[in-house]
């Protein structure tokens, strides 16, 4: 597989960083984990840039902007289909294709469908506009 594959709604493993750990001074993400590619900004040169949202099994606080992924959606995304899962979409990390440590070139785990998660990226900008 190409990094060029690399789309909105494709799942891949990524050592996310979150704001709390980003917080207390933490650089790197713990872990691998499944994030869904949000957006693909395309950059001159060549090393576009990913807007990564994590996926987790920890059910977020009601303040948290999250959803919930139905188990169609968990299959398609090549997730674990038995467990409860959602998509974090109120932080983000970003990483450069090209000049990134982590992202390799391996097939993503799968693709969420255009009708599950172009509405969650729409509802995305309406908050940061």
């Amino acid at each position: 597989m190409s990094l060029d594959q690399l789309r909105t709604g494709s799942v891949i493993r990524f050592p996310y960083l979150w704001v709390r750990e980003a917080e207390r001074g933490e650089t790197e993400g713990r872990k691998p984990r499944p994030v869904v590619v949000g957006v693909r900004i395309a950059r001159r040169g060549g090393d576009d840039v990913l807007v990564l949202f994590p996926i987790t099994s920890q059910q977020p606080s009601r303040d948290r902007f999250a959803a919930e992924i139905p188990e169609m959606e968990k299959r398609r995304a090549g997730l674990d289909a038995t467990l409860r899962l959602w998509i974090i979409l109120d932080e983000y990390n970003q990483d450069a294709i090209g000049r990134s440590f982590y992202l390799e070139p391996e097939p993503p785990l799968g693709r969420f469908s255009k009708a599950f998660f172009l509405p969650l990226m729409k509802e995305f900008i309406a908050r940061r506009a």
